[in-house]
């Protein structure tokens, strides 16, 4: 499922309009459906404030664990990621995550502790 879907999804499930969505985080309502139809990403930032709104983990939302796989902890996860090689590219989407990006989410993952 994409990030696309899983934004409908719960937007419909919360029972709210593409409008009032985008009324709750102050975006336009074009930038809700340009999300819901994939020709737009939201930014991490978004993404967290979406995630809140929601009541989901922002790792659900953002497609880095499926909701219904057992993961490891973020920790646990965490542990991995610091352990890979230079080398490794992580992608969103087929594009490269920026580094800082990255962090930011390591951040999230680990509930604001650094």
């Amino acid at each position: 499922m994409t990030i696309a879907e899983r934004i409908k999804e719960y937007r419909k499930q919360h029972h709210y309009t593409q409008k009032e969505l985008a009324t709750l985080i102050n975006v336009k309502p074009t930038t809700v459906s340009g999300w819901e139809l994939g020709r737009n990403i939201p930014s991490i930032e978004m993404l967290q404030k979406l995630a809140d709104i929601f009541h989901v983990p922002f790792d659900e939302l953002a497609g880095v664990k499926d909701s219904n796989s057992r993961s490891a902890t973020p920790d646990e996860d965490l542990k991995t990621a610091d352990l890979a090689d230079d080398d490794t590219i992580f992608t969103f989407e087929g594009k490269p995550i920026p580094e800082q990006d990255l962090e930011y989410m390591k951040r999230l993952l680990r509930g604001g502790r650094k």
